[in-house]
């Protein structure tokens, strides 16, 4: 049997780790899933030299931040920048979606920046899409960069409780209902980060 990939998650957050490894579970049979890859936070995050990002592309601020804490670790690393692009808003909140509001705003104080900036628009035009990009690196040399993303539209009013950050404003028409209102195994499945985590693991056995 093929030994798993160990790799450390840049950050310090159990909940990401706690989704990827569910993510990692979701993609593949119950008997080869633990074979493939096995992930952990990455030992003392919050004390290492952090890295800034401001680049102007998701792929460019994961695979910045997977280059910059390969060289601090002995595994592999593996990075993400994810966030939500609006057409009509020139793309905003784009890499900024975190920040949209302010660097200690909450998710309800970024959604009602959101629907206050669309309150104008017309339904034609509140497209939108969640855009994730995943890079893997190891001692400072990039190896894969992976983005994926899924498109639906901006709700008027918030929809469901589950899902985090701009979930209960965007509506995901293959099934009717936002982000926030799916089963957390339906957001995985359909979800940009499922994907490109999907996409990931496809192409661990070629690295």
């Amino acid at each position: 049997m093929r030994a798993p990939a160990e790799l450390f998650l840049a950050s310090s957050n159990p909940g990401k780790l706690s989704e990827f490894r569910a993510l990692a579970t979701a993609a593949n049979a119950p008997d080869t899933a633990s074979s493939l890859v096995e992930i952990a936070l990455l030992p003392d995050f919050d004390s290492l030299p952090s890295f800034e990002e401001d680049a102007p592309t998701f792929a460019e601020n994961a695979a910045g931040k997977a280059l910059h804490y390969s060289r601090l670790a002995e595994r592999l690393v593996i990075a993400d920048d994810s966030g939500l692009v609006v057409p009509a808003l020139g793309g905003a909140p784009g890499v900024r979606s975190a920040r949209y509001a302010g660097a200690d705003a909450t998710n309800e104080e970024r959604i009602t920046k959101l629907l206050g900036e669309l309150r104008e628009k017309e339904r034609a035009v509140r497209g939108a899409h969640f855009v994730c990009a995943l890079a893997l690196a190891q001692r400072g040399r990039a190896i894969a960069i992976i983005t994926a993303c899924v498109n639906g539209t901006i709700l008027e009013t918030p929809r469901g409780s589950g899902g985090f950050g701009y979930d209960p404003v965007f509506y995901f028409p293959a099934l009717k209902k936002s982000f926030a209102e799916l089963l957390p195994e339906e957001k995985n499945l359909h979800s940009h980060r499922g994907k490109a985590f999907r996409r990931l693991l496809g192409a661990l056995p070629n690295l």
